[in-house]
């Protein structure tokens, strides 16, 4: 029973808990559409690139979904980032937007190298961050209400800037693998791209993505930094008191959360897998698909890696399901049923507590009443 007394081990039987009634009850609306391929349905959502029949395209079609994972993970960290200081970015979804604006911009109308352009979408998503903190800091507007007004401002930007370098008969921007963009591709991880095929779309986007989601662990878990930030995100009036600069920590955690999603979008076109279409009318679901990914995680950067891979996991199985029969989106239904579900987290965490108390309670119970029966034996003999 001391296992499940472990944080950890409580924060992952809970995502995993979540993450299996969510897979029924996608289920269950598969088989009340079509009752027919409903288990094929799901069976196949949850294999995503083990639908291939080789080897060699089930390890390019790994290789998409890890590229899709690393943009995921940021915004997902920028997201967590944030709510562990008390604050909630929902401008993570603007943020990355304004990221992608940056890069794309920079890579296709100066044709900078890929360093300058992942730099210059840091940049751009921390300048978003700063203004809401400052918002927040000085004006006492609500994270939420301004991160929301600036997802639309920042769609809005990058849909009139990016129109400067799209396709003359298309909505789409040029192609990062031509003339004026190629310097901007992120750098491919050379031999190790022969095990995902040949999949040019692998970059050092990954293993820099993950190791990032490692740094924001020991900084938020072991420095004084970390731990400042958290102090007035918990109590900001206490950490005042003890001496903690409380608004410059408020708007230096929307910075660094600005900038991680800035980071993903950079991490995602870059590698040139996707171009802009300039007549978007809604704001990158990537942003809004790291919240998710963030509780899943059990508000946990180590958590967050896995949650973001097995969301993008189901989001890419959903793309292989007969559409003929039921929706590609189902996808996306399960992950909200999971998202839902990790509302109540806290209360399955209560209850693996409670039962793990009871059963503690019961063996001091009986231990005790050891010595007892051991006392009554020996007056009878």
């Amino acid at each position: 029973m001391k296992i499940f007394k472990n944080k950890a081990v409580q924060a992952l039987l809970s995502s995993l808990i979540c993450i299996v009634l969510g897979v029924l009850i996608g289920y269950i609306v598969l088989l009340i559409i079509n009752p027919e391929g409903a288990g094929k349905a799901i069976i196949t959502l949850l294999k995503n690139f083990f639908y291939y029949p080789t080897s060699a395209m089930r390890r390019e079609y790994f290789g998409s979904t890890l590229v899709k994972t690393a943009p995921l993970l940021m915004c997902s960290l920028s997201v967590l980032f944030a709510y562990k200081t008390g604050l909630f970015n929902i401008g993570a979804a603007g943020q990355y937007c304004i990221g992608v604006c940056a890069c794309l911009f920079t890579a296709l109308y100066f044709s900078w190298p890929w360093y300058l352009c992942l730099l210059c979408a840091v940049v751009a998503g921390a300048l978003f961050g700063f203004i809401v903190g400052v918002l927040k800091s000085y004006c006492n507007v609500n994270e939420v209400i301004s991160g929301i007004m600036l997802n639309w401002i920042a769609l809005y930007i990058t849909n009139a800037v990016l129109s400067l370098v799209k396709e003359p008969t298309s909505p789409y921007t040029y192609k990062l693998q031509g003339a004026m963009g190629k310097a901007a591709l992120l750098p491919t991880l050379g031999p190790i791209n022969k095990f995902f095929n040949g999949n040019k779309y692998i970059t050092i986007a990954v293993p820099i993505a993950i190791i990032i989601a490692i740094a924001v662990w020991v900084i938020l878990e072991k420095t004084r930094f970390g731990y400042e930030l958290k102090a007035t995100g918990f109590n900001r009036n206490a950490a005042k008191y003890a001496g903690m600069a409380d608004k410059r920590n408020a708007i230096l955690t929307l910075v660094i959360a600005g900038a991680l999603a800035g980071l993903g979008a950079s991490f995602y076109y870059q590698s040139g897998i996707q171009q802009w279409e300039c007549t978007a009318t809604s704001v990158p679901g990537m942003g809004f698909n790291g919240i998710a990914a963030t509780f899943l995680g059990g508000l946990n950067p180590i958590g967050t890696i896995f949650s973001s891979f097995f969301l993008q996991h189901i989001t890419d199985g959903g793309t292989h399901i007969d559409t003929m029969k039921y929706s590609a989106q189902i996808s996306e239904l399960i992950s909200s049923v999971i998202i839902y579900l990790c509302g109540f987290v806290l209360f399955i965490k209560h209850t693996m507590n409670k039962v793990s108390i009871n059963k503690e309670a019961k063996r001091l119970k009986k231990e005790a009443s050891k010595p007892a029966e051991e006392k009554a034996k020996g007056g009878e003999a």
